[in-house]
């Protein structure tokens, strides 16, 4: 999502009227004054791309795209090379630094929930509970209105009520042969092309991000 915070495709940000004079900050990535963005504790969750963009891919074609509203695949909104302009800037203006540096990446989380999220309280100095892995009907109606705009990207997790380390059999090597073939299969030779080019396009920022993720 940090394409909504930095324009993409290299276009040059300004600061939102509501929050600033435009012009005010030029070497601002962003869309928000430096002295707003300070006010957050950050937190960059990450995803390798050979997972994220075919995810993405599926909510833009045919049976979800009904669901979800949008029609075209738009590579534009993969967010990688955002999150790091993002992210580089935030540390070059001592925003985040080593004391409250958080990146997540999204396959440590499903591989150890617990760990990870005991980890990531510790370091932002929250208290652990277990209700942070465990959640109820009242949850999920909060939940369901805070994405109501987004129908069709959250169903899975809408329809969940916890989170538990997942089944080792994703584990099994991966090569680009197998996701190639896997991908043709569930979306053509023209899917198979735009993912591929789109992935590709993304891996070395995921994995500059990759570098500085929460371990436990």
């Amino acid at each position: 999502m940090a394409q909504y915070l930095v324009p993409p495709n290299d276009a040059k940000a300004d600061i939102v009227p509501s929050a600033g004079p435009p012009g005010s900050e030029p070497s601002n990535p962003t869309v928000l004054p430096l002295d707003t963005l300070r006010k957050f504790q950050w937190t960059f969750l990450i995803r390798h791309p050979r997972r994220s963009i075919p995810s993405y891919y599926r909510c833009t074609v045919p049976p979800l795209d009904e669901m979800t509203g949008f029609y075209s695949f738009m590579p534009s909104e993969a967010g990688y090379v955002e999150l790091r302009r993002l992210f580089d800037f935030l540390v070059k203006e001592r925003v985040v630094d080593e004391s409250n540096l958080m990146v997540v990446d999204a396959d440590d989380l499903l591989d150890d929930p617990e760990g990870i999220i005991r980890a990531y309280c510790e370091h932002v100095g929250l208290d652990f509970t277990d209700n942070m892995l465990n959640w109820g009907e009242e949850d999920t109606l909060i939940a369901q209105e805070k994405f109501a705009k987004w129908t069709g990207f959250h169903e899975d997790a809408l329809g969940s009520t916890s989170l538990k380390p997942r089944n080792k059999a994703h584990k099994k090597v991966i090569t680009r042969e197998s996701e190639e073939a896997d991908w043709k299969a569930k979306f053509g030779e023209k899917g198979l092309k735009e993912i591929r080019e789109c992935v590709d396009a993304n891996v070395k920022d995921y994995e500059y991000l990759k570098k500085f993720a929460i371990r436990v």
